[in-house]
Parts: structure tokens; C-alpha cells; sequence
């Protein structure tokens, strides 16, 4: 099927079915890779629900056999997952850095002033705006968790608490305010209707301005194992290919690509009007196409290995743990995010095997982490008990984790860093 005929189709009947592909509606039947059974990986557990039920929901990926998107069902809402979240962007350094060297350089290459509009869809804590408006740029946070986005407005971030979509597009459109740049940062994947929430995009960037999203390259995610970042919240993973053809369905036109190292391996996307002509498709995207094309990323076939490098992993982390515990070494965790605990779960890793886990987030601090109960501490925990080996669960950050925690190496400690397989660091 040709882009034209899947773009046409796509526009006739957008609304998808949850047994169905979320963008061209194709029934789903191949399995991307399985990991069983697992709670909501950001619902911590406060000690009082220890003995409360606790929900769990399949975390069984599959790839279209039409468009090639990679997907999750919609087992739980947006609402459900993202009214109240306990993700806050800010809590990490090389992160803030990340989004500070953004903003330098989009302001530069697309010279934004004082009269432009930036907006960020899922803005979070304000961790990117707070550049912006350090620059008295006038910006706009959209953000649907309340607890999240009260963050940003102390800050003096404008934040509008709404999930986003065509809706929230035409109102903030109507009362003016369309953006020069329009920014979504780990947001694409986050998306049950991924139609809608590219239609809003449309809506609510001027006639030639520029959106920007960044989101983990399933290519990388595939290279290096990563199946830790499939969890709920992430609805989709996505492609450069399966992307165009996304925002072609809606009239946009992905002319500038950057891969990132952020998340294991990120695409950074630039985009416009498919009738923008003031901007060219650059050499990035073409070559960048021809890579995911010899990769066999239209190719249904190519998407079928990867269920069983994730189990060689879970095969290799266990074994480590077991020797350790059965030599009498003590381990404990670094870090509580989403991925550790899709880790976790698979794994099968509770207290038997990780003491604590500890985090830097004060709103995890005291709690559980979901599914496998193990408790979360301030950082300093680490220091009292001197564990011979930190599993660091935000592997993406291990650099970061290594240079703050550097002290373990006193006693003798090592760090152990569970993806694309197991390796331990003195």
C-alpha cells in the first residue's frame, strides 16, 4: 500500500479502535515482544496500600503489519495515568542541561524574540520553559497533571492544565495563541490517540512555524534491548518511517531530523506545513530513511527477533543476583523511574534480592515501588549501609549516577548496570 492510499485512508476514518491499530486501524496480530503481566510503572505505593489490591495490566507490544507502528493497548486511561504523576524533569541534572542547549540553539536557528509564541505540550515542572522565559520569550506550558504543572507556574511558567488534543488546540488558536515553535519532549509515545493529538499540533502552529518532538528511537530501543522503556505510559514506539507517515496523514512535513544519546537513543524531529515552503527536507532525513529501510523497518519480519534478546537479558541479570546473594553480597538500587520498574516486574527481582532502592525525587521517598513493594530512600540511605553493588535502574543516566555516587567505591562497592546486558563497574 502506498503512503498516498494509507494517508487517504487514515483521513476517511481516524477514529481507531482499541483492538486496531491506533493510527490506520489495522487489526493487530503480531506480537513484538511480551512482558507479561505489570502495575502502572510511576503508581508508587504508600505503606498503608501494602496490603491493598494492586492492578496489574498486560504489557504485550505488537507492531502493525501496515503502517509499522509499535503499540500497546489502551488498558487504562490517560486520566487515569497522567492527572496526578509522580515524573518530575527536573530531578535530573544532564537532563536540565539537555533542554537548556535546546533552547540556545532553536532561539539561534529560527531566531525567536520577545513577539514569538513558544508553547510545550506535556511541560512538565517548567525543567525546558524556565529557559525560555529566562530569555523573556513569552511561553506557554500545557501540562495535565495539576501536582506537575503547579510546579511550573512558581516558577512563573504559564501553564494551562488540560490533556491536549484538537479540543485544547482550537480554544488556545481562538483566543491567539498559536506558536512560532511548538515543543513536544517525550510526549508522542505517551498518546493513546495519536491521530487527534498530531491533528492539534496542525491546529495550533502558525503558518510557518516549527514543531519540535523528541522521542525514543525504536531503532535504538532495538539495538540495545531497551525493552525496560515499554511500560503503560508509553502507548507507542515509533520510527522515523512510521512517523512521516503519521504527520503526513495530517498535513505536516518532517524536514529535520538529530539523532539524540538522551533515553538510550532519541529522534529529535523538526516539522512544518506540508505547504511551508520556506523550509527544505534536509540530507538527515534522507539518509536516515534509507538506514530504517535497510534495517528492515518495513519489513515485518525484521520486528520478531527481539522477544528473545529480552529474555537472554532477564536470564543474565538473574543469574548475576542469585551468585551475588549467594556469596553473601548485599545490593540495593539507584533510582525509581518508569523502566526500573518494568525491570522489576519482568523480572521477577522483589526484596529477596534488592534491599531499598533509593531516589532523589522527595514524592517517592517513603514509598513502594509498584508491583514489587521494594521500599525507596533518600540517597543517603546508601551511605549508612554500604551495599557491595548499586543496580542502576535509569541506565541512560549511569554517567550522571556514577560521578554523584563515586563514594561507594570506598568500601569497595561496584555499580551494576542491567542494560543492553549486564555489566559491572568498579
Amino acid at each position: 500500500m502506498t503512503t498516498t492510499t494509507l494517508q487517504s485512508s487514515v483521513q476517511n476514518d481516524i477514529s481507531v479502535n482499541r483492538c486496531g491499530c491506533r493510527f490506520c486501524g489495522t487489526t493487530l496480530e503480531h506480537t513484538f515482544v511480551d512482558l507479561g503481566m505489570s502495575p502502572l510503572c510511576e503508581s508508587y505505593v504508600a505503606a498503608e496500600q501494602l496490603n491493598q489490591m494492586e492492578p496489574f495490566y498486560p504489557l504485550h507490544v505488537y507492531v502493525c503489519d501496515r503502517c509499522f507502528l509499535v503499540q500497546l493497548q489502551e488498558y487504562v486511561s490517560p486520566q487515569n495515568i497522567f492527572s496526578h504523576y509522580a515524573y518530575f524533569s527536573s530531578y535530573s541534572d544532564s537532563w536540565l542541561q539537555h533542554a537548556k542547549n535546546y533552547t540556545e540553539k532553536v532561539i539561534t536557528r529560527f531566531g525567536l524574540n520577545t513577539s514569538s509564541q513558544v508553547v510545550e505540550i506535556a511541560s512538565n515542572d517548567g525543567y525546558l520553559l524556565q529557559y525560555f522565559v529566562l530569555k523573556e520569550i513569552p511561553a506557554l506550558g500545557i501540562e495535565p497533571a495539576a501536582n506537575v504543572a503547579e510546579l511550573a507556574i512558581t516558577k512563573g511558567i504559564p501553564t494551562t492544565v488540560k490533556f491536549f488534543g484538537q479540543n485544547t488546540a482550537d480554544e488556545l488558536a481562538a483566543n491567539g495563541k498559536q506558536a512560532d515553535l511548538l515543543i513536544g519532549n517525550n510526549v508522542l509515545a505517551h498518546v493513546p490517540d495519536i491521530n487527534d493529538f498530531v491533528a492539534g499540533c496542525k491546529i495550533l502552529l502558525k503558518p510557518e512555524g516549527v514543531i519540535t518532538m523528541e522521542f525514543p528511537h525504536i531503532m535504538r530501543l532495538m539495538e540495545g534491548n531497551q525493552f525496560d522503556t515499554i511500560y503503560h505510559e508509553h502507548f507507542s514506539y515509533l520510527s522515523l518511517l512510521t512517523v512521516e507517515k503519521i504527520f503526513a496523514a495530517h498535513d505536516l512535513t518532517i524536514f529535520d531530523i538529530e539523532e539524540l544519546s538522551t533515553h538510550g537513543g532519541s529522534l529529535r524531529i523538526y516539522a512544518c506545513h506540508v505547504d511551508d515552503n520556506s523550509k527544505s527536507i534536509s540530507q538527515e532525513v534522507k539518509e536516515l530513511r534509507e538506514i530504517e529501510e535497510a534495517a528492515g523497518f518495513l519489513n515485518i519480519e525484521s520486528y520478531f527477533s527481539f522477544a528473545e534478546k529480552v529474555k537472554e537479558t532477564k536470564f543474565q541479570l538473574l543469574e548475576f543476583l542469585i551468585a551475588a546473594k549467594r556469596q553473601g553480597k548485599s545490593i540495593v538500587g539507584y533510582g525509581a523511574p518508569g523502566k526500573g520498574n518494568t525491570l522489576l516486574n519482568y523480572c521477577g527481582i522483589r526484596e529477596d534480592f534488592l534491599d531499598y532502592t533509593v531516589d532523589r525525587n522527595p514524592f517517592k521517598q517513603g514509598k513502594f515501588l509498584p508491583g514489587t513493594h521494594i521500599p525507596i530512600f533518600h540517597p543517603n540511605k546508601i551511605q549508612e549501609t554500604k551495599p557491595d553493588y548499586l543496580l542502576i535502574l535509569p541506565w541512560n543516566l549511569k554517567n550522571e549516577v556514577m560521578s554523584q555516587m563515586s563514594y561507594v567505591r570506598d568500601w569497595g562497592g561496584k555499580f551494576v548496570v542491567p542494560i543492553p546486558e549486564v555489566n559491572v563497574y568498579s
